[in-house]
């Protein structure tokens, strides 16, 4: 095959010129009368010479020229169309072919070329003479068996540049860069680029290198540590005004070893706020000790909480038992629902966070206990103590600090979070493809009434779910076995929301009073708290009228 028919890259002509710059032998693309014609006039040839590099451009074909002295004449060989770049750079830059040469023999930028068969092709003079090879010797060789510790051949793989690296050869540290070379999109090959410097710079280099490595080894220490932070943060879903106050109070209230309490409906999540509180807590390595009141028989709550010895009482533990406040030393102890306690056991969880000594049930030897305490609870404790049913020394000993849970119709913009949510953890729980959700199904649960906070959502997408078929969510699998779609039931107007004609003043005063009320009610959603501050009436008082109306109403 002639040189002028091959294909690809390579040499596609050959002009050689004697001394007196005529024609003495072309080949290939340098046969063309066109290019004959340039290479022999003697301006072109002086300029081309001086640059040695330079483009011929014709109407239909381009090549690079390189033009060089030989004995008795001049060679010029013709090279495939250069790209756009190339050309450009020869174009403009006249010393271009000294540029290329100052690349190729930098002795403090070495260069090494691998093809697609991850054998070296090029190894600039100062990696030979590195690595004490003669000039060409390593040419054709596997670069693993050459290079140190190199890995251009992974570059060749998988077309990843590795740029700013580290390069351990022969003891030494270097600065490497590695790069995939690219043909009509296929890896040909890859160049690698090393810094070598002298002796004292890699010192200094690798000094520098060693503060860095410290000083990331401390950042991801660091990172770690938030990211454990918010990961707990994480489980409470949502990104509202409401929620994100909520983090913010857990992360600035965590670190301080003083008792919190969570109020909240039922279902808000005041469990997770618990446990964000104790995992970010200096205390994250003890226990997390977690007691339901409510759920507490009345006849154990003090077993439960406060232990007991053997024999205290019929069926207790041959040896005993330690109570939960035990159990939580060095931790922390979480009572939910501590609004539930009987009066009698707030008397003595009070002299337990006064002295902090439990007395087990049947002993008579305290022990003293190092816990945190956290506590929750859906009920109104500020109402309870006008009731005589809190401890109003209690609630100053659990409440220094008090994070409000909202409920979900406070924050319904984190419906669409927690729907997501709750469809890929149910999903997983019961090992099913995930389903696609309807987008008219985050509009239609954010208009609806959520007495069960996020608990019931969660309760109904899990119903949904079970309906849902070919993989999708729709609002018809929220509608099926629920009360959503029934027809609402308005609230009950009584007898003293009107005025009778010919009431008197008595009457008319409780009729508006009445409206007032029921008003505020509806407005702040059964709130009683923020009701009784809008109507600038005490709770014990507002309880008290909605008795009353409710009693009206039955009448």
């Amino acid at each position: 095959m002639s040189i002028s028919e091959q294909k690809g890259p390579g040499v596609k002509g050959v002009v050689l010129l004697d001394d007196a710059g005529k024609c003495a032998a072309a080949y290939g693309a340098g046969a063309d009368m066109r290019i004959r014609s340039m290479v022999t006039n003697a301006e072109w040839l002086k300029e081309a010479t001086d640059r040695r590099l330079t483009p011929i451009l014709l109407n239909d074909a381009q090549y690079s020229a390189l033009v060089t002295k030989v004995p008795e004449g001049t060679l010029i060989l013709l090279s495939e169309p250069p790209s756009d770049a190339v050309l450009n750079f020869i174009l403009s830059v006249d010393f271009a072919y000294d540029i290329l040469n100052h690349i190729l023999m930098d002795p403090y930028d070495a260069m090494a070329v691998v093809g697609g068969d991850e054998k070296l092709a090029y190894i600039s003079p100062v990696h030979e003479k590195f690595f004490g090879l003669q000039a060409g010797e390593a040419v054709g060789k596997s670069v693993r068996d050459v290079i140190e510790n190199s890995r251009l051949h992974h570059v060749v793989r998988t077309g990843i540049a590795e740029v700013g690296q580290i390069h351990r050869m022969r003891g030494k540290d270097r600065v490497v860069s590695r790069h995939p070379i690219l043909n009509d999109g296929k890896i040909v090959g890859a160049i690698g680029r090393i810094m070598f410097k002298g002796p004292q710079q890699v010192e200094a280099m690798s000094r520098r290198i060693n503060a860095l490595e410290e000083e990331i080894a401390t950042y991801k220490a660091k990172a770690s540590s938030e990211n454990t932070d918010n990961a707990y943060l994480d489980a409470i879903v949502g990104q509202s005004f409401a929620i994100r106050a909520v983090k913010d109070q857990i992360r600035k209230v965590a670190p301080l070893d003083i008792p919190v309490l969570v109020q909240g409906e039922s279902g808000t999540g005041k469990e997770l706020v618990a446990q964000a509180l104790h995992m970010l807590s200096p205390r994250h390595e003890g226990r997390l000790v977690t007691v339901n009141a409510a759920a507490l028989p009345e006849s154990l709550v003090e077993s439960e909480l406060f232990g007991y010895e053997a024999g205290s009482f019929t069926g207790a533990d041959r040896k005993g038992r330690a109570g939960k406040f035990e159990q939580a030393d060095k931790g922390t102890i979480f009572l939910d629902e501590i609004g539930d306690m009987p009066l009698e056991v707030q008397s003595k969880l009070l002299r337990v966070l006064q002295d902090r000594m439990v007395e087990r049930v049947g002993g008579a030897k305290p022990k003293r206990v190092d816990f945190r305490l956290f506590s929750a609870t859906n009920r109104d404790l500020e109402a309870f103590i006008e009731q005589d049913r809190f401890r109003l020394d209690l609630f100053y000993r659990i409440s220094p600090v008090v994070i409000a849970m909202p409920t979900l119709e406070e924050r319904l913009e984190d419906i669409p979070l927690l729907l997501n949510h709750f469809v890929t953890d149910l999903a997983t729980q019961y090992n099913r493809p995930q389903p696609e959700i309807d987008l008219n199904v985050h509009d239609y649960l954010m208009e609806q009434k959520w007495p069960g906070n996020v608990r019931q959502l969660r309760h109904m997408v899990e119903r949904a779910m079970v309906f849902a078929e070919d993989g999708r969510l729709r609002i018809e699998d929220f509608q099926r076995g629920t009360a959503f779609g029934a027809k609402k039931v308005p609230s009950p107007a009584t007898p003293s929301m009107a005025v009778k004609s010919g009431a008197t003043l008595k009457e008319t005063v409780e009729a508006l009073e009445n409206k007032l009320i029921n008003d505020a009610i509806i407005r702040f959603k059964g709130n009683k708290k923020k009701a009784a501050e809008h109507l600038g009436v005490s709770r014990s008082y507002l309880y008290k009228k909605l008795e009353e109306i409710a009693e009206q109403a039955e009448a």
